[in-house]
């Protein structure tokens, strides 16, 4: 049986994006609140190792891979009934702008102050005001690339349950 290529960029839009909302939902439910528990230096330590060992290049294709493929599908299905292709385009802008834009202009950056901190040397007081700066406005963002990686996963379901 040969595999139409329409299908296996479907499947594979379906698989990234569901890891991508799975990781950022498992984020958002277990890492940060687990962390939000730790003290101030535990709390800003974990998260700097955290955000250093996920940089990886199993990481980086799950994350990075939805953003071109889901506007791939989109446009592989722009001939295909109605509610598919709309179904298709929204979560490819969904997941570009709720989790790409995001993630690029406001979490990349507060994790980049949290990187270039010798957190060792700071004194209690600056790591009470780090981790203000840091936690909550980090956590809102968050929140915005879970909604909306789960919500582009959702739509691709619809999308394929109404393909015909």
């Amino acid at each position: 049986m040969e595999l139409n290529y329409k299908i296996a960029v479907l499947m594979l839009s379906i698989l990234f994006t569901g890891l991508t909302a799975g990781l950022c939902f498992t984020w958002s439910n277990a890492v940060t609140p687990g962390l939000g528990r730790l003290d101030d230096l535990g709390f800003l330590k974990a998260f700097q190792a955290m955000n250093r060992s996920i940089l990886n290049p199993t990481f980086i294709m799950v994350f990075m891979s939805p953003f071109l493929l889901l506007f791939i599908n989109a446009f592989v299905f722009k001939n295909t009934n109605q509610i598919t292709f709309i179904s298709y385009l929204v979560a490819a802008i969904l997941l570009f702008i709720g989790v790409g834009l995001v993630t690029i202009f406001k979490n990349v950056p507060l994790n980049e102050i949290l990187d270039k901190t010798v957190l060792e040397t700071a004194s209690n007081v600056e790591l009470a005001e780090l981790r203000k700066t840091f936690e909550q406005p980090w956590n809102r963002w968050h929140l915005i690339r879970s909604v909306c990686s789960f919500t582009s996963f959702v739509l691709l379901v619809i999308g394929l349950l109404f393909n015909k």
